[in-house]
C-alpha cells in the first residue's frame, strides 16, 4: 500500500508508458477499436459535457483518437472508459476533482501490474492504492473511516455496459452516422 501522493514525491520526472497501468486483467482488445464520446460517457454513467470537460481538462484523454479540430470524433478505448468510470466513482464519494486528477496522474507514474486486482481506497483526504488484501486490512485496522473501490469491479461493469450499449445498437455506425448517410443518398 502506498500513499499516491507520498509514491509521485519518490517518483518525480518518472514518465509513465500508457501500457503499464491499463493492461493486467483487462480483457484482449483491439486497440484500434474505439467508442465514440457517447457511447463512453454512458459507459461510464457520465455526462457528455463532463467527458468533453476531462477530455480538454487532459483529466482522461482519449488513446484511439483525439479531437482534431471543429467536426471531428475523440476514439476512447476499453482503458479509458474504465478510468472514466473510476473518476465518476470517486467524484461520487466526495473526493475533488482536484485530488482525483492529482490521484489518476500518481496512478499512471506508480504503474501496476494487475489492475483487476486493485483497490483504490481513500479517507477522504488521501487516496491510497491497495494491490493485496493484507494492505486492504492494514488501512481499515488503523481505526479510521475509509471507503474502497474495487478496480476488478468497476472493470466488469464497464464490459457489461459496453456489451449491452453495443447489442442495443442497430448498427455499427453511429446515429449521426447514419443520418449523414441517409441525407447523401437522398
Amino acid at each position: 500500500m502506498s500513499d499516491i501522493g507520498e509514491q509521485s514525491a519518490r517518483d518525480a520526472g518518472a514518465r509513465y508508458d500508457l501500457g503499464l497501468l491499463f493492461t493486467d486483467g483487462l480483457p484482449d482488445l483491439d486497440d484500434s477499436t474505439g467508442y465514440r464520446g457517447t457511447v463512453a460517457a454512458r459507459a461510464a454513467g457520465i455526462s457528455y459535457r463532463q467527458l468533453d470537460y476531462w477530455a480538454r481538462t487532459e483529466l482522461v484523454e482519449p488513446t484511439i483518437r483525439g479531437a482534431a479540430g471543429s467536426g471531428s470524433q475523440r476514439l476512447y478505448g476499453f482503458r479509458d472508459i474504465l478510468v472514466l468510470k473510476l473518476v465518476k466513482r470517486l467524484l461520487d464519494t466526495g473526493i475533488s476533482l482536484q485530488q482525483i486528477r492529482t490521484a489518476v496522474n500518481q496512478l499512471r507514474e506508480a504503474g501496476v501490474n494487475d489492475l483487476a486486482q486493485t483497490t483504490l481506497m481513500s479517507d477522504g483526504a488521501s487516496v491510497y492504492l491497495c494491490t493485496s488484501d493484507d494492505e486492504v486490512i492494514d488501512l481499515v485496522s488503523r481505526g479510521q473511516g475509509v471507503f474502497g473501490i474495487a478496480v476488478g469491479k468497476v472493470l466488469r461493469e464497464v464490459e457489461s455496459s459496453l456489451v449491452e450499449l453495443d447489442a442495443s445498437a442497430v448498427d455499427a455506425t453511429d446515429e449521426l452516422a447514419a443520418r449523414r448517410a441517409k441525407r447523401a443518398a437522398s
